[in-house]
């Protein structure tokens, strides 16, 4: 029983990171799949060069709170259970590989980005800060969404570790979550590395070709 609570969350937790909500969000606006043009990744950067600004945003908060929620309830209540940080990094781990491979949509999903971000939110709301407004400046000065992330991902577990000499504890199994989420995130992202270096990234804002 003191292995079965944590799986089942970690599986509770990858049911939910499993909704495209790029999918589910086009559709109900009437807007084309995520999945047929631009980067054909579904995701809100993606939705967004459908020239609808709410429904990128709508798909952002929505791909976010399925990384955010699991971990935030197993933090506030996951003791009475015996669910500690280990369950905390599993969980994390499980909503984020659901968004990455979701079993609702024949396991092809988006990079992961929001619901990873919601997932360090819920380990730690200065930890998810300092990682959002990473991605935001980066974003910012450079209009790559890809370099934005991957940069986030990699400082995210940095911060983590730096924050064990000003706040909060550094649990292993978190970090290792961290770390993983990072390498994984860099995977997906590993096309987007190769425009990168070519210079044929697509920027911030640009829409789909007609």
């Amino acid at each position: 029983m003191d292995t079965l609570y944590p799986l089942l969350a970690a599986l509770a937790a990858y049911l939910v990171g499993s909704l495209a909500f790029a999918v589910i969000v086009s559709r109900a606006m009437g807007l084309a799949d995520p999945r047929t043009f631009g980067s054909k990744n579904p995701g809100a950067t993606n939705v967004l060069r459908s020239g609808s600004k709410p429904a990128a945003v709508v798909t952002l908060l929505l791909d976010a709170m399925k990384g955010l929620v699991p971990v935030l309830l197993v933090r506030l209540y996951g003791k009475a259970w015996g669910l500690e940080d280990g369950t905390v990094a599993l969980v994390a781990l499980g909503a984020f590989l659901g968004h990455l491979y979701p079993v609702y949509f024949r396991f092809q999903g988006g990079k992961g980005v929001a619901t990873f971000i919601g997932a360090v939110f819920g380990i730690d709301w200065l930890l998810g800060i300092a990682t959002g407004l990473t991605w935001l400046i980066i974003a910012y000065f450079f209009r790559y969404s890809s370099l934005a992330s991957l940069l986030a991902a990699v400082f995210a577990p940095v911060y983590y570790l730096l924050g064990d000499r000003i706040q909060w504890y550094a649990e292993k199994p978190v970090v290792f979550a961290l770390f993983a989420m990072a390498a994984l995130l860099a995977w997906r992202h590993r096309e987007n590395i190769q425009r990168l270096a070519a210079g044929t990234e697509s920027r911030l804002g640009a829409k789909k070709k007609a």
